[in-house]
């Protein structure tokens, strides 16, 4: 079997424009990939075209051998979306090649279905009134953990209203759920260690779920010493684009939680290095998925497979609607868990003639040191 071509497709989510790819072969088996950027789009689509003469002609079941071949390409980087997005297109090919869903191809199931988080469900103004009733909303859905960010615009440091405003969000949210769903905390990298450390003081008393990435995620000495010095879980390593960033981060010993991006850290087979990685300091793994229900499928298949997962992220349910008709064959949030599908490799379908339909778009982006970002509009 060899790749012939890849394709490229571009769908605009308000919030961060969604990258498929599909890689084509002589047999006529293809397979779908996705390769989103968080704040980048057409370089992406071009590292793609620029990736697509290295790639025709090899064999997309020698899935090592091709990206051991685009590392060297791309002068020993490991991980990055296009070449995650190829990765996993070429395990769907694999899967279908062979009758069997990606989780069988990866060893089996170690649990019958996985534990969920929301997010992106707080679109709206930055009020506690709007946080509470879109958090009782969720669980209504049957959620029993959900994550945001309370903290508006803030960089590095925020004045004491500002504060007092986020503690107020993350108050109203816990009386409105009351204490048996879990409240995960998202920080986006956004503060100095004093101002970390001081506004974690101030949410524990609603008893965070976790902490996540309260400092620079690159800096891993700020990110133990917060770990250190608050009674909250913190939880770190979604930028990584090396499963390597992931061991140096666990081996200094603060933390026990790790978030890698399956588009960082190099597809299938590099979220499968973090999860062994974490096994090896007895840590645990909650996979970052903040983009279409494509990469919650790929997630979910490898969650299922292994024994150090704690929860995976969704954003699914929060999708802008008519969006969810853009693929077709992925897994269903269901009372709070998830189960990937039995379909052959990922399961997932997309419909290129409802995709034309939403178009990129120039301001489908998350700026999050801006007023108003929490409301998700993008080029709406």
């Amino acid at each position: 079997m060899k790749i012939t071509d890849i394709k490229t497709i571009v769908v605009g989510n308000p919030w961060k424009n969604w990258i498929f790819v599909r890689v084509l072969t002589d047999e006529g088996i293809e397979g779908l990939g996705e390769c989103t950027g968080g704040l980048e789009t057409k370089s992406r689509v071009g590292a793609l075209e620029e990736l697509k003469s290295r790639i025709i002609g090899r064999d997309p079941t020698r899935i090592q051998e091709l990206l051991d071949f685009l590392r060297k390409t791309l002068f020993l980087r490991r991980g990055g979306s296009p070449v995650s997005g190829i990765e996993m297109a070429c395990w769907d090919i694999i899967g279908k090649l062979c009758g069997k869903p990606l989780y069988q191809l990866l060893g089996g199931k170690v649990r019958d279905s996985i534990r969920v988080y929301a997010n992106g469900w707080y679109q709206g103004p930055r009020e506690p009134e709007s946080f509470a009733r879109r958090a009782k909303e969720m669980v209504g859905k049957g959620y029993t953990a959900l994550k945001f960010d309370p903290f508006g615009k803030a960089y590095k440091f925020m004045s004491g209203k500002e504060e007092q405003l986020s503690v107020k969000i993350m108050a109203a949210v816990r009386e409105a759920v009351g204490d048996e769903t879990d409240l995960l905390i998202e920080c986006h990298d956004r503060f100095s260690l004093s101002e970390a450390i001081k506004l974690a003081k101030m949410l524990e008393p609603y008893r965070p779920f976790w902490y996540e990435t309260p400092v620079l995620s690159d800096n891993l000495e700020g990110v133990s010493e917060v770990a250190r010095r608050i009674n909250i879980p913190v939880i770190a390593g979604e930028r990584s684009d090396d499963p390597r960033q992931i061991a140096r981060l666990l081996a200094m010993g603060a933390i026990d939680l790790v978030n890698p991006e399956i588009l960082g850290v190099g597809g299938v087979l590099g979220l499968l290095d973090c999860f062994a990685i974490a096994r090896g300091f007895d840590a645990y793994v909650a996979p970052h998925n903040a983009q279409s229900p494509y990469c919650t499928a790929v997630n979910v298949h490898i969650g299922i497979t292994q024994p150090n997962l704690l929860i995976q992220e969704c954003f699914d349910d929060s999708a802008v609607e008519g969006l969810d008709k853009v693929l077709s064959g992925y897994p269903r949030v269901e009372n709070g868990f998830i189960e990937p599908t039995d379909e052959p490799g990922i399961g997932v379908r997309l419909n290129e003639e409802i995709a034309a339909r939403y178009p990129y778009g120039d301001k489908n982006f998350l700026w999050m040191f801006e007023d108003g970002w929490e409301k998700r509009k993008g080029n709406k």
